[in-house]
Order: structure tokens, then C-alpha cells, then sequence
């Protein structure tokens, strides 16, 4: 079911994520651009399973292959009221974006939910930073976590994302109003980050590397700069508790950093990334989000 709730990204500034096309024919000033309606849907079981396995895979990244990303898409879509897809053909279509919650400990029973916690148990004790997390997902801390899943084509604009969290936290709401298990302690998001590394390329060609500008802040256990692939997740990290990268258990063979790469000079690794927002701050870090990419997305919601 739609959400009844639209975006055109033409009445937003256009930024590097939006979609543009420059006319071959015309000038270098001269340009059209294409303008994409986006919509808001509830999870719909007969059209979102494979274009959320798609999504889980981008962000699991290389450990994807350790989950069974058919079983995660199927809990998501067993929660149809609670979450939501960003489309641009209609109902039907396949998802370009999605944010969604698992309860840790409702679903703990289910093996999949068994294998994400201790994947992130796991990957939190490679990192002092993050082990506090260990304890939290234990069975004895009390603790009643949310995992937020959430992942976008790269065509996505960041300002889309703030009016997913609005509408998550309504629905939560919502479903504690009609005695749903989703009264959390805290949030965690799963995200992923990427360092710039050296180009072996840049070793075999033998030329200079060209310096490249962080354009990033530094999480707190780096020692690096650190680059998002979603912006929004440096605001989120400003109301965490804890917030820290990881390396992925299957580590890239040397060289396929370059693959990867948009830069002429760097390679690109990719880390997993965790944040830990305790309930009580998860509103503010939302309102926060909300004001940091406010343009006529959130106008648009708010007159639906």
C-alpha cells in the first residue's frame, strides 16, 4: 500500500546523488534534467522479496554470503506496517530504497536473527570501541535492541531518508499503541563506511599519487579518514552512545580495492559500521537528520 507521500527532485538543490542527464548536443551550460517522481510504500510481500535481497546484499557487502538474505527479506516482509520502500514506477515495482526494524529479541528463536547477532558480536570484539556491544546483545543484559536495516540505490538523494525514519517512528508508535513488541531500549544501524587506500594501479604505473581531500569526519576509532556512503549517518552518530567501523570477516584479494575506486590515485576498502542510540535520544537524532537535509521532501510529507 502506498504511503500516499511523494518527493520530485526537481524542486530540490540538486546535489551528487540526484538524477541529471547533460545533452551531448548542447553546450557545456546547457543541460536537461530528468525529473523522478519517488513514492513511499508499506513492505509488500508480492513485489519487494527480491529487490530487498538485492539491497541486504549491497549492504552486508562481503559478508552477505554468511546470511540467508531470503530469511531476512522474508521477516521484513512479515512486518508489512512497520518500515518502508522508495519506488518510482508504481506499487509494483522494484524498491530503490529501504528502512526497516527487526526486534532482536522477539525474533531471537529464528536462526537468522541468531546469525546477525552473533555476526555482530563478533565483529564488535575486533574493535575496543564497539565491544560494548557484546555485552548488550547478550541474553542476560535486559536490553531490547531494534536492528535498522536500511540501504539505497545510489540515485537516492540523501533528503529522502529522513522522512523513512519520521514515518518508523510513527509506526512504532503506532504498534506499541496496539501492544506490538517493538518498545525498544535502544537502536542499532547497520551501515558501512570505505577508507581510501593506495592504488596498486599507482605502484605499477609508477606515477605520483595526487593528494585527495577528506570529505568526511573521522569516527572515533580511526585513525584514517573515514568516508559515508550514507550522509545521515554522521548526524545519527551525534546523538550514539557507541559508534565504530569493523573489517568484513571475507577480506577483498589485494588489488580489488581498485575496483572499486571512483578516484584516479586510491583504491577504496570497505568496512562495516555500527551505531548504538539509546531510545530516549532516537527522536532528537531523527529531528536532527530532518533539519540537517531539510528541503521540500519533508514539506511534501507534512502536506500528505
Amino acid at each position: 500500500m502506498a504511503k500516499r507521500k511523494t518527493f520530485d527532485d526537481s524542486a530540490a538543490e540538486p546535489d551528487s546523488e540526484e538524477v541529471s542527464s547533460l545533452d551531448e548536443s548542447s553546450s557545456e551550460d546547457d543541460y536537461d534534467e530528468i525529473r523522478q517522481e519517488f513514492e513511499f510504500f508499506d513492505p509488500q510481500t508480492p513485489w519487494d522479496f527480491e529487490g530487498f535481497k538485492r539491497l541486504l546484499r549491497q549492504l552486508l557487502d562481503a559478508d552477505a554470503t554468511s546470511f540467508h538474505l531470503g530469511a531476512i527479506a522474508d521477516l521484513i516482509l512479515a512486518q508489512p506496517l512497520l518500515g518502508s520502500t522508495i519506488k518510482t514506477e508504481g506499487n509494483e515495482s522494484d524498491p530503490h530504497a529501504f528502512l526497516t526494524i527487526l526486534n532482536l529479541q522477539e525474533h531471537e528463536d529464528k536462526a537468522v536473527i541468531k546469525d546477525l547477532t552473533d555476526y555482530i558480536s563478533n565483529r564488535a570484539g575486533t574493535n575496543p570501541v564497539l565491544s560494548p556491544l557484546q555485552g548488550l546483545l547478550s541474553g542476560d543484559s535486559g536490553a531490547k535492541v531494534g536492528l535498522i536495516l536500511t540501504e539505497r540505490w545510489v540515485n537516492i538523494a540523501t533528503e529522502l531518508i529522513p522522512p523513512m525514519y519520521r514515518m518508523l517512528l510513527e509506526e512504532i508508535s503506532w504498534a506499541i499503541e496496539d501492544k506490538e513488541p517493538y518498545c525498544f531500549s535502544h537502536y542499532l544501524i547497520m551501515s558501512k563506511t570505505y577508507l581510501a587506500v593506495p592504488s596498486l594501479l599507482n605502484e605499477e604505473t609508477n606515477r605520483p599519487r595526487k593528494k585527495m581531500k577528506p570529505k568526511a569526519t573521522k569516527g572515533i576509532d580511526e585513525g584514517k579518514s573515514m568516508y559515508y556512503f550514507h550522509p545521515e549517518d554522521e548526524v545519527l552518530e551525534r546523538h550514539a552512545t557507541i559508534f565504530g567501523g569493523f573489517d568484513y570477516i571475507k577480506q577483498l584479494a589485494e588489488g580489488d580495492s581498485d575496483s572499486k575506486s571512483t578516484f584516479h590515485d586510491f583504491g577504496i576498502k570497505q568496512r562495516g559500521h555500527l551505531i548504538l542510540i539509546e531510545a530516549a535520544n532516537f527522536e532528537a537524532a531523527v529531528k536532527h537528520m530532518e533539519v540537517e537535509f531539510a528541503t521540500s521532501a519533508t514539506a511534501a510529507m507534512d502536506q500528505s
